[in-house]
This record gives C-alpha cells, sequence and structure tokens, in this order.
C-alpha cells in the first residue's frame, strides 16, 4: 500500500468514544469494505457509537489480514465480496492465525451460498447492511463475549437451514461431479425451463451470481448447454418427470 492510500485510511479512522461508567474498554475495530463510500459511511456511523473504538480501515482481505497483524483489534467487521482476497477467505486466515480478533461479517448479502461458507470460515457475528447501530454494536458485544452476533434475518435463516426435511438434506449431501448445493438447486431450476432472472428472483441472488453458478456447474459436469443441463439433471435423478415438461 503507499503512503498516499495509508494516508486515506488513517484518515477514514475515528477518535474513540470513551467506555461510559468506567467499564470494559472501547472494543478496538477494523472495518473492511471495498467500496470507499460505505467503508468511510461505517466508520463514520462507528465513530458516533458507544464502546467502539475504530483503529484501522481496509478496502478488501489482504488488507484486512495486514491490518490485524499490525493493530491486534479485537474485531474486524467484514464485507465479503472483495476483491484479491474476499472476506471468507481473510476470514479464514484470521481465525487461524489470529484466533484473538473476532469477525462480525457486514455485508449486502444473506444467501446460503455467503451465509455457510463465512460461518464456517469462522465469523461469529453476521449482519447485513441494513443493520442499525444499535444491532452493530449489540454483535461486537456478542462475540467478544463468546456468543454469536446474528441479526434477526440470519438467526431465522439458520433454523429453516436446521428444520429442512431430512430428505431434502439427504438429495443434496451427495450431489453429482462435486456440484455444491447451490449449484444442484440452480440446476434443478434449469431444468424446470426457469430463466436466468426467474432463478434470481426465486433464490433471492442476483442475476450475475446466478450465471456464476451456471458456468460452475456447466464446467463440473462438462455440459454445453441448458438441453444437456437438464438432460443431466434427469439422469441423475435430481428432477422427476412430472416436474418437468414431460420431455
Amino acid at each position: 500500500m503507499t503512503g498516499d492510500e495509508g494516508a486515506a485510511r488513517a484518515a477514514e479512522v475515528s477518535p474513540a468514544v470513551p467506555a461510559e461508567g468506567g467499564g470494559r474498554p472501547p472494543a478496538r475495530v477494523i472495518v473492511v469494505d471495498d467500496q470507499t463510500v460505505v467503508r468511510e459511511g461505517i466508520v463514520m456511523l462507528l465513530g458516533l457509537l458507544p464502546g467502539i473504538e475504530v483503529v484501522g480501515a481496509g478496502a478488501d482481505g489482504l488488507e484486512a489480514v495486514r491490518l490485524v497483524a499490525e493493530l491486534a483489534p479485537d474485531v474486524v467487521l467484514m464485507d465479503l465480496r472483495m476483491p484479491r482476497c474476499d472476506g471468507a477467505e481473510a476470514t479464514r486466515r484470521i481465525r487461524t492465525e489470529y484466533p484473538g480478533t473476532q469477525v462480525v461479517v457486514l455485508t449486502t448479502y444473506a444467501d446460503d451460498d455467503s451465509l455457510f461458507p463465512a460461518l464456517k470460515a469462522g465469523a461469529r457475528g453476521y449482519l447485513t447492511k441494513d443493520a442499525g447501530g444499535d444491532e452493530i454494536v449489540r454483535a461486537v458485544e456478542d462475540v467478544l463475549s463468546g456468543d454469536a452476533g446474528l441479526s434477526p434475518r440470519i438467526q431465522r435463516r439458520l433454523l429453516e437451514r436446521l428444520s429442512e426435511p431430512e430428505s431434502a438434506s439427504a438429495s443434496a449431501a451427495e450431489p453429482p461431479d462435486g456440484l455444491t448445493a447451490r449449484e444442484t438447486e440452480v440446476l434443478v431450476l434449469i431444468a424446470e425451463g426457469m430463466s436466468n432472472h426467474e432463478i434470481a428472483r426465486s433464490l433471492h441472488v442476483s442475476t450475475a451470481t446466478v450465471k456464476t453458478h451456471i458456468n460452475n456447474l456447466f464446467a463440473k459436469a462438462g455440459l454445453k448447454d441448458r438441453a444437456q443441463a437438464v438432460r443431466y439433471a434427469y439422469r441423475h435423478g435430481l428432477i422427476k418427470l412430472d416436474r418437468g415438461s414431460g420431455t
């Protein structure tokens, strides 16, 4: 990172807010987000909250790991989709190399392909960017106390995942050719005749995310087009004849 970039990052850092009543000192927090406006806005918000001191800010996962090594913060507020090194990989490295630092994901995305890799990487909290200041403070306090700092929306999704029928979980446990559960789900929706836009709307993700899943599953399964994908889904029992068009 250049001197100018370092100065820009330093300018984002908010002054410490003293802890009220002489209690626990402010939590030392690093903010990581690749969008400058968003990152600066989060830093500004945190600077107004009691019990939090922003000690650094970074633009990607590599900067996150470096800042943790240099500053030993209590918590990293981590975005997920960033260049060079994404938030899940940065979380894994931080939790492996610097276990004294906790990670709370703060992201736009709440889909399974974002949520579960981040939690598996070691994130103790997960918030979406519509979270308010009080919710962020509570998540930081929770992870520092050894609890999980999850938004109500994320808690509901985890409960839904745990309560899914065993048969559905079993069918997705070992999909063919190393397909992930989400890639298999996308494949089934293709076989049911959905367009990329319809799949995106059904799964509550972007069309770009759907295209990425399709590219990945086509590569893994050796497929060239959607017609082959439909035949592949039927051949592997991922979809029944009465669910499709009857081809």
